[in-house]
């Protein structure tokens, strides 16, 4: 018999399909000993064991079927796997804006690779469309596959391709863009955007997935739907993040780009504007300013584009008893810019101190930000702070260490110069820095607390 058709089966799972005549890609029926199962018989992941056989159900979901439980199994047809949505050439509706769709991969363009059981890139922009035919009816769609990588392969590279081909849009009288991107570093992405692409005439929209789309709780369809409406229809000409608002499908939240940080691995409303409230509540249908100053539209306005990287910088997140070969192997290694990542108001310990003036002199730039997320950057309460500062280091105030390492980077890349870099990296663009937190701006719920639990009844659905 082909062993092609048992794909990653082996051992005691293949010796099962194999006596009831059961292959990979059969719709099947099982009897366990733990009740009856139907659905599709999928491949094995290479590294996996051999006492499951693998179930998709027709609910969407699969399940593991331990060998010792099955009673008996039979097929009833056999169903060839399609590997591949079919691209389908996208309407044009007269009327509608017009909206660039520009591709780099990530879980909102992916499938399951049965191969090794992860989830891989695969869906083309265009192949975007055709699993959500709902996007003609927000705006006219055309796609570009720019990139195909998860969102961790992302690099400076590719934050410049990026930026020359929003500049390459724009040009063509484009109403707006969207980025389909991985929310892994999507926030990383986001503010090397902001950074290379300013005085921005119409929308720039990243937008993810945290589940991918061949799943039934899958959020791409959604998220891409709000991410077109904020282009197509929004007048909030920033480089904006969409994702869920909430664990359910009620809207979608706008954020600006270099405020917003993933704060949860798993959460389809992972993303949250940190120091900040989020731009927008969004649906297919409406959007909801929450903050009414910002870029607005404006499609005579020239964009300005600053496609810039010196990939010789480093984040430090201080921890306690932080040893200064660790910077001093930075140093060697010639690195020209750090982001300290500091414990409270931005403290590092004072056996850095040497190395941290080694750095200085060396000219490597360096500056402040905080593990707190919420807050701003103090050096002027303890002698701490003022001892980093004589010895180089400058405060960041409260600029995310994410945004804060991407913003050197861009700045090295223009000038080497100290007082330029500095003058650059204290410059707010797009409200890195901001003078104030508002005071609705940090709000962590805490489960068990009286109060938190009569609001989570509140609005828990």
């Amino acid at each position: 018999m082909n062993e092609d058709i048992f794909q990653g089966y082996k051992g005691k799972a293949l010796e099962v399909l194999k006596k009831y005549n059961v292959q990979v890609w059969d719709d099947a029926d099982i009897e366990t000993t733990r009740g009856h199962f139907s659905g599709k018989i999928l491949p094995r992941a290479e590294n996996t064991d051999s006492l499951h056989i693998v179930l998709k159900l027709s609910t969407g979901y699969n399940i593991g079927v331990h060998v010792s439980t099955i009673i008996t199994m039979s097929s009833r047809r056999l169903a060839q796997p399609v590997f591949k949505i079919p691209e389908k050439e996208i309407p044009y509706t007269k009327g509608l804006p017009r909206i660039k769709l520009l591709g780099t991969g990530g879980t909102i363009a992916s499938r399951l690779d049965y191969r090794t059981g992860a989830v891989i890139p695969a869906f083309s922009p265009s192949e975007l469309y055709a699993s959500v035919p709902e996007l003609t009816e927000i705006c006219n769609i055309e796609t570009e596959e720019v990139l195909a990588v998860f969102s961790e392969n992302m690099s400076s590279k590719h934050y410049i391709i990026l930026a020359k081909k929003i500049e390459e849009a724009v040009k063509s009288g484009i109403d707006g863009i969207v980025i389909s991107h991985g929310t892994d570093t999507l926030q990383h992405t986001g503010a090397a955007l902001t950074f290379m692409c300013q005085n921005l005439p119409v929308p720039i929209v990243l937008v993810g997935s945290q589940r991918s789309s061949d799943r039934p709780s899958s959020d791409a369809a959604l998220n891409l739907m709000h991410a077109a409406t904020a282009a197509a229809h929004g007048d909030i000409a920033e480089v904006l993040i969409c994702m869920a608002g909430t664990t359910s499908d009620d809207y979608g939240l706008l954020h600006k780009a270099t405020r917003a940080r993933k704060m949860h691995s798993s959460y389809r409303s992972a993303f949250r504007s940190i120091n900040d409230t989020p731009m927008a509540k969004i649906t297919r249908n409406n959007i909801e300013l929450i903050k009414k100053e910002y870029n607005k539209k404006d499609k005579n306005r020239t964009i300005k584009i600053i496609p810039t990287f010196d990939d010789r910088v480093t984040m430090l997140y201080y921890y306690p008893g932080m040893k200064p070969d660790i910077l001093e192997a930075v140093i060697d290694n010639g690195y020209k810019g750090i982001v300290w990542v500091g414990a409270g108001l931005g403290h590092i310990n004072k056996e850095m101190y040497p190395a941290v003036e080694k750095a200085h002199t060396a000219g490597i730039h360096q500056y402040m930000t905080l593990q707190t997320i919420w807050g701003y950057v103090n050096l002027f309460v303890y002698d701490t702070g003022r001892d980093i500062m004589a010895r180089g280091i400058i405060p960041c105030g409260n600029m995310l260490p994410e945004v804060a390492y991407i913003k050197l980077g861009w700045a090295l890349g223009q000038t080497d110069d100290a007082e330029e870099v500095k003058r650059i990296m204290l410059t707010p663009i797009n409200d890195e820095i901001t003078q104030r937190e508002p005071y609705n701006a940090y709000l962590v719920y805490q489960g068990g607390i009286e109060e938190v639990e009569e609001f989570i009844r509140k609005v828990r659905k």
